[in-house]
């Protein structure tokens, strides 16, 4: 974000706590974050997306925006009117004493956050390796567009505009710090207290997030903003659900095309050669035991019940999706009855992969995927 000069207007400057233009322009985009969640979240939403989010490896559904300590106790100090008296740097430890010494950036990047600002800039992490840059950034240009003309409006017809800009900005930083956390995304307790305690969406798939784009707010928000006409929105919310519903629908039916092709003959092929090497083992020593071919036996049989239970009951499922005619409604039925059971169906075979002979399985397995021994 900058002038038409080139003048980053995200830069802090060497005392944030005194750069009014900087204050302003963070907490615009802090109240714009806060106010349109739901907007940014479904503006990353997709069926691939939606597994990555929360996994460990990739933000949480759950939007929030990391400061670092420093810009941190300056909103608290605008808050609560007090003055800011700085964050002691740290030196980074290398264990090296070798190296030459660095100060620990007080803007510290913390890689579970989803909305990061990092030295002089916003990191929007959401956005998934398929997606288009440009609806997230469509959205969040015109969620901050609203919030700076509504700022406008207000600092305008002030007579005292330090006194306006100084209530405005405390305004800004009591009503939506809910948004702000420094703290580890990936733990539960953050989760908990996101939802339960500030009162944040957590948005987790597709259904959940993309009919939310229709809310009051924002269809007028990007209308005023002339980005979008309550029309165009309707039609591309309807668009993005039935993408997800047609992609959904393809990886269940391949799942279930891969378990009763491939996976299950693949276990009972197994199963048949531990049967018959506990047969020729018994012709030939009645008293072995055979317990490691008649125990996988056992647990391999009940995992070929149980996937081929879980693709039946996958496979009536989609038949019943595919039934239904509201786009709507036919995502939401894909997100309560078809992710489960495929989620049923993985499970099963990913069990009997464990207990099947490398050379039996149809696939590669874990350990080619990661060591390479394809």
């Amino acid at each position: 974000m900058a002038t038409n000069d080139g003048e980053n207007l995200l830069t802090p400057g060497e005392t944030p706590a005194e750069n009014a233009r900087f204050l302003v322009f963070l907490c615009a985009i802090i109240q714009a974050v806060d106010t349109y969640q739901d907007l940014l979240r479904s503006s990353v939403a997709t069926a691939g997306n939606d597994h990555r989010l929360g996994a460990n490896e990739a933000p949480p559904a759950i939007v929030s925006v990391f400061l670092g300590e420093e810009l941190t106790g300056v909103l608290d100090a605008i808050e609560n009117d007090t003055s800011f008296g700085g964050v002691k740097k740290t030196e980074m430890m290398f264990g090296v004493p070798a190296l030459p010494k660095f100060l620990r950036d007080t803007t510290d990047r913390n890689r579970t956050s989803p909305f990061a600002f990092t030295g002089n800039k916003f990191e929007f992490r959401m956005v998934g390796s398929s997606n288009s840059i440009a609806c997230a950034n469509i959205m969040l240009n015109a969620a901050v567009a609203e919030v700076l003309s509504e700022y406008a409006d207000v600092l305008e017809k002030a007579d005292d505009f330090a006194a306006a800009l100084k209530t405005l900005l405390k305004k800004a930083v009591g009503e939506h710090k809910r948004i702000l956390f420094n703290g580890n995304g990936y733990d539960d307790a953050w989760i908990r207290e996101a939802t339960e305690k500030r009162g944040l969406s957590n948005l987790k798939t597709t259904p959940d997030c993309m009919p939310r784009s229709l809310d009051e707010k924002n269809i007028s928000m990007l209308v005023k903003q002339k980005v979008f006409s309550r029309e165009e929105l309707t039609s591309r919310c309807e668009i993005m659900l039935e993408n997800y519903v047609k992609t959904v629908l393809i990886e269940a039916n391949t799942m279930i095309e891969m378990a009763r092709r491939e996976i299950l003959p693949a276990i009972e092929k197994y199963t048949e050669k531990l049967a018959e090497t506990a047969c020729v083992k018994q012709s030939v020593c009645p008293k072995a035991v055979s317990s490691f071919e008649k125990e996988t036996i056992e647990k391999l049989s009940d995992l070929t019940e149980r996937g081929d239970r879980a693709a039946l009951e996958l496979e009536k499922a989609v038949g019943a999706v595919e039934a239904i005619e509201d786009v709507f409604e036919k995502s939401y039925a894909v997100r309560d009855n078809i992710l489960g059971k495929m989620a049923d169906l993985r499970a099963a075979c990913d069990d009997a992969e464990r207990l099947t002979a490398r050379e039996y399985w149809p696939f590669p397995t874990y350990s080619d995927l990661l060591f390479g021994l394809i």
